[in-house]
């Protein structure tokens, strides 16, 4: 069984470069986590959010495939602190009323709990604050955790303004190894905020790659380059963003798509290949 190879962020954590995303998988979630897991994946992402995300599925689905002789060391399982304006206000995972450091130790508990793990590989900042100030004071709290030594690194979400990830990592004791983005051409797909994350080993993380780029997928460039590779136009755009140093995220339901996903690294894509393909997100 083919499984995904490793990329090592800044903070010298190997990690799956290509991770199965979560959200709003609900009461299918544990069944599909375990799908992935069994078709060759080894990099689970999902969050402290019960809005989108079914945490504690994620755990039944993990404890499934490690009964199947897998250890917990052969998974990465990276989760997200939310802050109370992500959350649905019926099903708030930590008190609402404590402080910001205490809402960070509380949902991280709660992730421990659901996912029946002692650590967890990355936690990652939902997004930003409100403010500058109280994003570094969830950072802070982030940073104690890696300290006592169960939470292997620290990551940030959402975040598409390179100055606030400049200011974050500048004030940082403990530095962001992980961004993750929605990827589109809103954001002109990041390339400035891509370009810092790789002079800098912070691995960026795309989320929505394929639904939010239809336009991508159906260009004659990806329709030839998927003729030529005998795959599917996904196939092309995702091992393109893994030649350039991303780790797309796959939410897919189907089997067969997650057998496609990982049979990506099964091919190269040339130079001057990977050069047309960055034309198209100029």
């Amino acid at each position: 069984m083919p499984t995904t190879p490793l990329v090592q962020s800044r903070s010298g954590v190997q990690v799956p470069a290509l991770l199965y995303g979560t959200a709003w998988k609900k009461e299918q979630t544990a069944a599909l986590v375990s799908q992935a897991i069994r078709a060759g994946f080894r990099g689970i992402d999902t969050a402290c959010q019960p809005k989108h995300y079914h945490e504690a599925g994620v755990g039944d689905g993990v404890a499934a495939c490690l009964s199947d002789g897998l250890k917990r060391t052969d998974l990465y399982l990276q989760t997200k602190f939310t802050s109370l304006s992500g959350q649905d206000p019926q099903r708030v995972p930590y008190d609402p009323r404590a402080s910001l450091p205490e809402q960070v130790q509380q949902s991280f508990a709660a992730s421990l709990r659901h996912l029946q793990t002692t650590y967890l590989d990355s936690l990652v900042l939902h997004s930003p604050m409100q403010t500058l100030a109280q994003t570094l004071q969830v950072w802070r709290a982030m940073e104690s955790l890696v300290e006592q030594g169960i939470v292997r690194q620290l990551g940030i979400s959402n975040c598409y303004e390179l100055s606030v990830l400049q200011r974050i990592d500048a004030a940082a004791r403990i530095k962001p190894a992980v961004l993750q983005n929605r990827f589109y051409a809103d954001t002109g797909y990041d390339r400035e905020i891509r370009a810092y994350c790789r002079e800098r080993g912070v691995l960026y993380q795309s989320f929505w790659t394929l639904s939010a780029n239809p336009q991508l997928l159906a260009s004659e460039t990806l329709q030839s380059l998927a003729k030529h590779y005998a795959s599917t136009p996904a196939q092309i755009l995702f091992r393109y963003l893994t030649h350039e140093g991303v780790v797309p995220l796959t939410g897919t339901k189907s089997t067969a798509h997650l057998r496609d996903d990982l049979a990506i690294f099964g091919f190269e894509l040339t130079a001057s290949e990977r050069d047309a393909i960055t034309r198209l997100l100029e």
